[in-house]
């Protein structure tokens, strides 16, 4: 089995036990079950935006944009 199909028989494993614990969790009506949950989903799309930002903010201007600006006409005879 090559190292992606392993990480990806662990990721479908991982899920799996997370759906069976948020479903016991749901199952003794535990807030906790459902809380987490969201908690993370919040935090990972919070952590992606500030991600995005903070290459968009540390980006090289595009300096190809500056070369076809202004280029001076050829005088015609």
């Amino acid at each position: 089995m090559e190292r992606s199909q392993t990480i990806g028989t662990i990721m479908m494993a991982a899920s799996g036990l997370q759906m069976l614990i948020f479903t016991l969790g749901i199952m003794r009506r535990s807030y906790l079950a459902v809380a987490l949950p969201v908690l993370a989903a919040i935090a990972a799309v919070s952590g992606l935006l500030f991600w995005v930002g903070y290459t968009m903010i540390n980006m090289e201007p595009d300096l190809t944009e500056l070369d076809t600006e202004e280029q001076p006409q050829p005088v015609s005879a």
